[in-house]
């Protein structure tokens, strides 16, 4: 078993880094590809049931993502 420490200067090592850009990357390619769903099924609904929720449809990207941006 490996184990990833810091060194004497406090600084993470480079493998640590390594795995937690890429646990970063994974979990924001999963966001980002869960959120196409709903986009889809935004896009499909039509203009008067937009309407209905508050949501144009130009506005439905920035609807999807209101909780990663501010816009």
């Amino acid at each position: 078993m490996a184990f990833i420490t810091a060194n004497a200067h406090g600084e993470q090592s480079f493998l640590r880094k390594l795995i937690s850009g890429l646990a970063e990357g994974i979990t924001n390619y999963m966001e980002y590809h869960s959120r196409q769903d709903v986009i889809a099924r935004l896009e499909a609904k039509s203009d008067a049931e937009l309407a209905a929720m508050g949501i144009t449809r130009d506005g439905i990207v920035q609807h999807v993502f209101r909780d990663r941006f501010y816009m």
